[in-house]
Parts: structure tokens; C-alpha cells; sequence
């Protein structure tokens, strides 16, 4: 619907934002352009097809939670885009504005959430963490009670801080506080989630337990550190991601803000590393890494499985033995090769 002509004073943001291209121009905007069209819609996409692999591969291995965070975050990302292709449209609408302001700023969250799950619990009954659980510094079901909790306090902050936000014109300190909170205490618990996480992974791959492994179960090592790899590189994106989105908000959304007024630093620092988050964890999933190929279910729940498929992987390296005869066996043997030796010497 268009918005009837600017009347004095104009007010480009806000509920009561009564702006036109025609009289105000992309300057007079919050973000100082017009979100390209192109880029938020394959963004768009690129999450619709995440959000579709990690629904397949989660119905097919059962990790209903793990899938369940991670569908959250893809659904929240499109929204986001969507919002942010409906400005393409009508740069001054401010329900679109919050809609990408709020589900672009609160998706990673989900993202964090799925991989706290994912080392803390499963549907299987143990941890991933069970690998070698004495190189964690504390049990490694802590990632869950701490992690989560966390995760749900800064959700409800920037979830929050938009609230507010959306009913004035952009100049509710309050809420663009609690967004700023939030996101700090994200970046504060995945910081330290990830000097506790790089502190196991080290003192793990470092020890005669994963080295013996290595050496015995070379498939299931390579698919480990695959494992791991894909983990780490994720929250590394989100971390990235979550330390621009600070800097970017700190100084609100005014026109004076010049982190908000350039779409590359958006692209760059927020779409990418959230798209290659949400593969990462598609790429690193425990069903593919660690599923034996014949159950619809990932096989986590004892490291004694991987015992197993190291003998396994052993015994075909190793000639077949005979097997055991039974003594009614040999002894039937020894009467022929008896008889056979008298037949010989007469």
C-alpha cells in the first residue's frame, strides 16, 4: 500500500515513519540504502535448503533435539531475509524492519543451542563427549545445565530489546541496550565454551587414547576429527559473527551509526559465517559421521561400538585363523592317522 506524501517534520523511522522514496531518498533511512534484492533472496534460499538437509538427515539418524535447533535457526534466518527483501520493496516499513531485526539478531542462538546439545546429550543416551571424558576439565553434561540456560536468557534479551525498539522511533535506549546485552553475554558464554572445548580437544587428540585409536580405527579417526573440525569451524562463524553484531549495534539504530549505513559488512559479517555455521553442523552431523550406514539411528550410545569396529577393522588386516577343533575331532583324527600307519609298515 503506498504511504501518503511526507508532511513536515518527516519521520523516516519508526511506527509513524511517513517516508517516500520520492521526497526522502535511501539517505534518510536507518541503513542509508535499499537492501539488494538479489543477495537477501538467495540468503534466503541458501537457509531454505539448510533448513531442508538438516530436517532429512535429522529424520533419518533421530536426533530429534539437535535437529529441532537447528530448524528453529533456519526458519528465524529465513524470516529475517525475508523481512529484509520486503524493505527492497518498501524501505520504510517498519514492521519488515523489525521482523529483520529481530529474527536475523536472534538466530544464532538456536545455532549454539544444537551445538550444546549435540556434546552435552543426545537421543542415544550418551555423550559425544564420552570420548575420552576424563580430558574435559568438568563432566561434559555441564555444556547442557550452563550452556542452555545462558542461551535462553540472551534469546529473551534481544528478543526483548526489538520489542521495545519497535514501539518508538529508534530512540528507546532501553531496548537497544538489552539487544547489546544479549548479544555480549552470548559472545562473553561462547568464549568461554570455546577455551573449554579447544582445552578437551587438545588434551584428547594429545593422549595414548585417541593416539591407540588412531592407529587401530583409522576410519573412525578421520571421521572424529571431521567431527570435531566441522564443530569448532561453526562456533568459530558464530563467534565472528556475534562480536561484528555488537560493534555494529553500539551505537544504536541512528542515522549517525555508519557500521549500519554499508550492506557489504552485513553480508560478509553476518549472512556468511551464519550460512557456513549451519553447514558446518550439517557437514560435522552425528549421523553422518558416525552412522554405520544400516540403522536409522546414530550409533553414539558407548565408545564400546567403536571398540568393536576397530576389531573389526583389525581382523581384516589380519589373516582368518582356523578355527578351534573340537577334542572328539582330534581324537577321531589321531585313530586314522594310526590306522593309516600300520596299514603303511605291513
Amino acid at each position: 500500500m503506498q504511504r501518503p506524501p511526507c508532511r513536515a517534520p518527516c519521520i523516516p523511522f519508526g511506527p509513524d515513519a511517513n517516508c517516500t522514496l520520492e521526497i526522502c531518498g535511501p539517505d534518510f533511512s536507518v541503513y542509508g540504502y535499499i537492501p539488494g534484492l538479489s543477495s537477501n533472496a538467495i540468503f534466503l534460499a541458501i537457509f531454505a535448503v539448510a533448513m531442508l538437509a538438516h530436517v532429512i538427515i535429522g529424520l533419518i539418524w533421530k536426533q530429534w533435539w539437535f535437529m529441532c535447533c537447528m530448524v528453529a535457526g533456519c526458519v528465524d534466518e529465513i524470516l529475517g531475509y525475508a523481512g529484509r527483501v520486503w524493505m527492497n520493496q518498501d524501505l520504510w516499513n517498519f514492521k519488515a524492519f523489525m521482523i529483520q531485526v529481530v529474527c536475523v539478531t536472534t538466530a544464532p542462538v538456536f545455532f549454539c543451542a544444537a551445538i550444546y546439545v549435540l556434546l552435552a546429550k543426545t537421543n542415544v543416551g550418551d555423550r559425544i563427549l564420552a570420548f575420552g571424558p576424563s580430558f574435559s576439565r568438568f563432566n561434559p553434561a555441564l555444556f547442557y545445565w550452563i550452556f542452555i540456560p545462558c542461551d535462553v536468557v540472551s534469546l529473551v534479551l534481544q528478543a526483548a530489546g526489538g520489542a521495545l525498539s519497535s514501539t518508538s522511533s529508534g530512540k528507546n535506549q532501553a531496548g537497544i541496550n538489552l539487544a547489546l546485552a544479549g548479544l555480549a553475554l552470548q559472545v562473553i558464554f561462547l568464549v568461554i565454551f570455546c577455551g573449554l572445548y579447544a582445552d578437551y580437544l587438545w588434551r584428547y587428540f594429545q593422549s595414548e587414547e585417541f593416539l591407540a585409536r588412531a592407529h587401530t580405527q583409522k576410519s573412525f579417526a578421520r571421521r572424529l576429527k571431521l567431527f570435531y573440525a566441522s564443530e569448532a569451524l561453526a562456533v568459530a562463524m558464530i563467534l565472528m559473527r556475534c562480536a561484528f553484531r555488537v560493534h555494529e549495534l553500539k551505537d544504536g539504530y541512528t542515522q549517525s551509526n555508519q557500521m549500519l549505513r554499508h550492506e557489504e559488512l552485513f553480508i560478509g559479517l553476518e549472512g556468511v559465517p551464519i550460512v557456513l555455521a549451519a553447514f558446518f553442523l550439517a557437514v560435522g552431523h552425528p549421523g553422518l559421521i558416525f552412522g554405520d550406514g544400516t540403522r536409522r539411528r546414530s550409533p553414539l550410545a558407548s565408545p564400546k561400538q567403536f571398540d568393536a569396529e576397530g576389531n573389526k577393522e583389525k581382523a581384516a588386516e589380519t589373516p582368518a585363523e582356523a578355527p578351534a577343533k573340537e577334542p572328539a575331532e582330534e581324537a577321531v583324527e589321531e585313530v586314522a592317522e594310526g590306522a593309516h600307519e600300520e596299514s603303511v609298515s605291513t
